[in-house]
């Protein structure tokens, strides 16, 4: 089968090539899916191989046919057509045919084709748990969120994308930072319902549009520079929430301390990395999103698209990501 292995962490030309693979077989819970398309995350480019480490095929958003079943699986069944995110401590999506856990599938978007759909399994899930796992939200009743406030930080990346229209859907009132004209207006289009620029400083911004502080916080960007604004901003006893790492010592005592802010991370991984009991969680939240969809509540997220997938597109993606400067999701789809 054809697929796509980095051999350094680079994206530079070279860094990833076209390679023949065997076909993997299907056992216990997993399917064996043939990709049709795939949709790229910053986490692509964190994990490729360092100094080393063999080399590796990566990526993890998908959506394809299954082909195959394992001997206990019980939700699929060949010819389904499905969408998923992957798991971190197996081979990625960059390859034609692929093993994944039935507990982490669902059947994709009958709206959808297969690059759109390939989209939404990573950034949906992430910004699933942040809101709702991690933060407490209720998304059942949006009466009782209709006086509670969001800050997103990131609103126009993936995961932002997808946590303003699911904020939205869950009452709630959805401030969003965005730096440029082109990345404010895709967050007005998704809903949100103010837009502040994450190169300038927050707090002042929050104030000047009638917020004295939020009573949570999302933050899908980096931490470092804006962990004393998130102190300022966060009400009493509200939440954060944080996907990334950091690379400075941060203060978790202070002002945080003082207002009982509620701190959690969020790691899409978690569940299949650790074979969770509530594994199947991921299952049923996209089997949601996919109904949203449908249903017109939610919309796909891709930006920008690119055929076939092969390593010059792969590498290519990697370093718009790498820029930091992409809106909404890319998608690859086609194979040679």
């Amino acid at each position: 089968m054809k697929g796509i292995q980095f051999i350094r962490n680079s994206s530079e030309e070279g860094a990833a090539t076209d390679i023949e693979l065997p076909r993997p077989k299907a056992i216990g819970r997993d399917l064996l899916v043939q990709i049709e398309a795939i949709a790229m995350n910053p986490v692509d480019y964190k994990v490729r191989p360092a100094e080393n480490e063999p080399p590796k095929v990566v990526g993890f958003d998908a959506a394809g046919t299954v082909v195959e079943t394992g001997d206990a699986v019980t939700l699929f069944q060949k010819g389904d057509l499905v969408y998923y995110a992957g798991d971190v401590t197996r081979a990625g999506t960059n390859a034609e045919f692929q093993l994944v856990d039935e507990r982490i599938v669902a059947k994709r978007p009958t709206s959808l084709d297969a690059a759109s759909s390939a989209s939404l399994p990573l950034t949906s899930l992430t910004a699933w748990e942040a809101l709702f796992d991690q933060l407490g939200i209720n998304p059942d009743n949006p009466s009782d969120n209709s006086n509670k406030s969001l800050l997103i930080i990131g609103g126009a990346g993936g995961v932002g994308s997808i946590a303003i229209q699911l904020a939205k859907l869950a009452g709630l009132n959805v401030v969003a930072t965005a730096s440029r004209k082109e990345s404010s207006d895709w967050c007005h289009n998704l809903g949100a319902d103010h837009i502040i620029n994450h190169h300038k400083d927050l707090p002042p911004q929050l104030k000047s549009l009638g917020f004295e502080n939020v009573d949570y916080i999302a933050n899908f960007n980096e931490i470092d520079g804006v962990w004393e604004a998130m102190a300022d901003m966060i009400a009493p006893q509200g939440g954060i929430v944080l996907i990334t790492g950091h690379q400075t010592q941060l203060d978790f005592g202070g002002a945080l301390k003082l207002k009982s802010a509620k701190i959690c991370w969020e790691f899409m991984f978690t569940r299949s990395m650790f074979q969770t009991d509530d594994m199947i969680a991921q299952h049923h939240i996209l089997e949601t999103v996919a109904a949203l969809v449908d249903r017109g509540k939610l919309i796909a997220t891709a930006n920008s698209s690119m055929t076939p997938i092969n390593a010059k597109n792969i590498l290519e993606g990697h370093r718009r990501l790498e820029s930091g400067t992409t809106i909404g999701k890319l998608v690859l789809s086609g194979w040679e």
